[in-house]
């Protein structure tokens, strides 16, 4: 608002009052540009804050750490970390050049004895198993054992259902009826699919206990030169569901 001086009073009480209007106005423009810039500040942050999170939502999407797993960061140091203290100190002799006198050392503990074992036997050349000294036959006083854990991994195969056919002769020669018999299917999981109970019970393992993706299956499924696509999975998961309906409803 624009003040002119032919409009100013001549009273000074006048003049003062007007004053003290003005700065109040002014006052409250000024703390209204106040607010204002506050606002505008907060909203640049909530908006970066959006930038930043779709950011983040893209990279876990799209991007390497979509991959990751719970853990990520100590996926490299987890052998490290989870030495028993037989491994450490084995690994501490091998390092070290001087083999230290250890007392009490810790014994790692046997595999199970159930595990099904290969027993290989490395046994000397008869023509060594002679005396260095006299050159007499050596005898044997003992064997010196050590185990060590194989991973054999999982197979795969098919069962062919061979149901032979059975049809009367005399019936077809005098042109009767013949009916033909064979023996009736054995129940499956899901009639007429080729999931065994096996192969659901490892889907249903693999996802809900391990948390494998079927995506994931899928791709495993294909290294097996088969292809089972997660949607057949998914529909025979679902067909699991309702067989096992009346156990979770006891449970």
């Amino acid at each position: 608002m624009k003040i002119y001086a032919n409009s100013l009073p001549n009273d000074s009480e006048q003049l003062k009052k007007m004053l003290l209007e003005l700065q109040q106005a002014m006052a409250e423009k000024d703390k209204a540009l106040v607010e204002k810039d506050k606002k505008i500040t907060e909203q640049a942050i909530q908006i970066n804050q959006f930038i930043e999170r779709y950011e983040i939502a893209k990279r876990k999407q799209f991007g390497k750490s979509s991959e990751q797993s719970p853990g990520g960061g100590e996926t490299f140091n987890e052998a490290e970390e989870t030495l028993d203290e037989a491994d450490k100190m084995l690994l501490a002799e091998v390092d070290s050049k001087q083999v230290p006198i250890i007392k009490n050392k810790p014994k790692r503990k046997p595999l199970p004895k159930d595990l099904p074992r290969k027993v290989v036997t490395i046994d000397l050349p008869f023509d060594e198993q002679v005396c260095d000294c006299c050159q007499s036959r050596l005898h044997k006083i003992g064997e010196a054992r050590s185990e060590k854990l194989e991973f054999v991994p999982a197979h795969i195969k098919v069962i062919e259902t061979v149901r032979p056919k059975y049809a009367c002769k005399q019936c077809e020669k005098t042109g009767t009826e013949n009916h033909i018999k064979n023996a009736p299917m054995p129940p499956t999981p899901i009639p007429k699919g080729i999931a065994t109970a096996s192969l659901l019970s490892q889907l249903i393992t693999a996802k809900y206990q391990y948390g494998l993706p079927l995506y994931r299956q899928e791709s495993m499924f294909n290294d097996y030169g088969i292809s089972l696509s997660r949607q057949t999975m998914s529909d025979w998961l679902i067909r699991c569901s309702e067989l096992l309906m009346p156990l979770y409803n006891v449970l």
